[in-house]
């Protein structure tokens, strides 16, 4: 990846955003700790602390990921749920999460309860954010279906654990990143995590088996692109 080096330095930090950049981007994209994205720029001749890049992807990641909810296209209104579970500090949470039919990420959601009243709270959240869908994929989960018939009663709600493996795919990824970083610390911690990674990691990985070579080499560097228009945004 390459950053214009003439984009302006952010107040109060002595490396340039080009570094910053590269640092969140690695750190998201890839299932690495803070210490191997620092050997990654230390082989490349900048030098600084995990922490530097513990610092960086807590305040920059969120940024990044909010200028690619804003740009991108309006969802599809064929919407995927599912949920996880995720043990913090030994107290099992549960991970909501729903894209849509393109396989972008629409909300997450972090609740110590995986019933009806939790389905009702993720689900109008998303109905606030994006309006009514046409289609809404569940696992086989009972609480979602008042939830879904009392806010969207002309949805199509379709109970079916096999046509939900798109968002089972994120879930894998979830748990490797979470076995990666030793266990989700707190609810809020995965929460802010999340929120970040998933738009991050998702914009870098194309359905790359639906692509020919050359596509896939099209969309990588369009998405190269986008990141170095939003590494010109950030601001500490």
């Amino acid at each position: 990846m390459t950053i214009p080096t003439s984009l302006p330095r952010l107040k109060g930090f002595r490396f340039p955003r080009e570094a910053i950049a590269y640092a969140v981007w690695a750190y998201h994209r890839f299932a690495l700790s803070t210490a191997d994205v620092e050997d990654l720029l230390a082989e490349r001749g900048v030098i600084f602390s995990r922490e530097a890049v513990r610092l960086w992807v807590n305040l920059f990641a969120s940024q990044f990921a909010a200028c690619i909810r804003r740009d991108r296209p309006r969802p599809h209104d064929k919407w995927h749920m599912d949920e996880m579970v995720v043990p913090i500090n030994g107290v099992r949470n549960w991970l909501w999460r729903a894209i849509d039919g393109n396989g972008d990420v629409l909300d997450i959601l972090i609740q110590p309860r995986r019933n009806a009243k939790a389905a009702m709270r993720f689900f109008g959240r998303l109905v606030a954010a994006y309006g009514e869908p046409r289609v809404v994929v569940t696992g086989k989960l009972r609480s979602y279906t008042k939830p879904i018939k009392a806010i969207t009663p002309d949805a199509d709600h379709r109970a079916h654990k096999g046509l939900n493996n798109r968002i089972e795919g994120l879930h894998r990824a979830t748990r490797k990143r979470e076995n990666m970083m030793g266990r989700f610390k707190s609810p809020r911690q995965a929460q802010r995590f999340l929120v970040a990674n998933d738009p991050i990691s998702t914009i870098f990985r194309p359905r790359r088996y639906r692509l020919s070579a050359l596509s896939y080499r099209h969309a990588r560097a369009d998405a190269f692109k986008l990141w170095e228009g939003y590494a010109a945004e950030i601001s500490a």
